[in-house]
């Protein structure tokens, strides 16, 4: 299957199980809102994905592949390509993610995701995002992907285990329980990254919250954040095309 037909079917089936076993049954399932995360959905989940691809292949692999592409991967097994891929793409996001809460400029564009306050933390804010922040996660991960080289059907399962985990993490689910907390990331433990109190201090992992733990930024405490959010979220537009100019409106 394609991305987008993946894209579909997980989004549907998270969204069932939102419904089957809530964990904020006061949450609204057709929430205000809803209609621009549909909007952002489509838009950062197929638009800019085909637009960022037609921009690499136009006019920057050409240029570069030719230096770059040495295809070390190109002969291993799709497992194994299929797990260095996911987990070293998935350590590169980390990084970048830290980057986009340390650094003023970047956290201005960052706080369009984190314009998810309380009653709208579902499966579909997961690509509540500025499209700067799929630039700046794509330009940070063509170089690995280029040296080593890694097969079409590498990469769309880490996009599709990448995209499953999103959802799962943004659901209103009450999973992340047991030792596979200090693996994988979950609906429990990510729930803490969007905390109105200490907004850009934990929790940076998207796949894996591994590595949170191996680098101190995990918090994981058995009840929920007191608020979602971040300070001076109420000033921003709730709309897409107003959200879109937040960052140029707050610089």
């Amino acid at each position: 299957m394609s991305y987008l037909a993946w894209l579909g079917v997980l989004s549907a089936g998270v969204a069932v199980l939102e419904r089957i076993a809530p964990a904020r049954r006061e949450q609204r399932a057709f929430r205000k809102g809803l209609g621009w995360d549909v909007v952002y959905l489509a838009f950062n989940g197929h638009v800019l994905g085909v637009l960022l691809a037609l921009v690499a292949s136009r006019w920057i692999d050409p240029g570069l592949m030719p230096i770059v592409d040495r295809d070390l991967a190109a002969n291993w097994p799709f497992w194994l390509q299929a797990l260095v891929s996911l987990m070293g793409l998935d350590f590169v996001q980390w990084c970048v993610h830290r980057l986009l809460h340390a650094v003023p400029v970047l956290w201005r564009l960052h706080q369009v995701h984190h314009s998810v306050t309380d009653g709208e933390m579902d499966w579909i804010v997961s690509f509540r995002f500025h499209w700067m922040e799929s630039v700046i996660y794509k330009t940070a991960q063509f170089l690995p992907l280029a040296l080593l080289g890694f097969s079409d059907r590498a990469l769309l399962f880490t996009a599709v285990v990448g995209t499953l985990v999103g959802h799962l993490n943004h659901a209103n689910l009450d999973w992340g329980h047991g030792p596979w907390r200090y693996v994988l990331n979950s609906p429990r433990m990510h729930i803490w990254h969007h905390d109105y109190d200490a907004i850009r201090t934990r929790n940076f992992g998207i796949v894996f919250s591994m590595w949170d733990w191996i680098f101190g930024t995990a918090h994981f405490p058995e009840h929920p954040p007191r608020r979602l959010g971040f300070p001076g979220e109420e000033e921003m537009p709730r709309d897409f095309p107003r959200r879109t100019l937040w960052p140029a409106i707050r610089a």
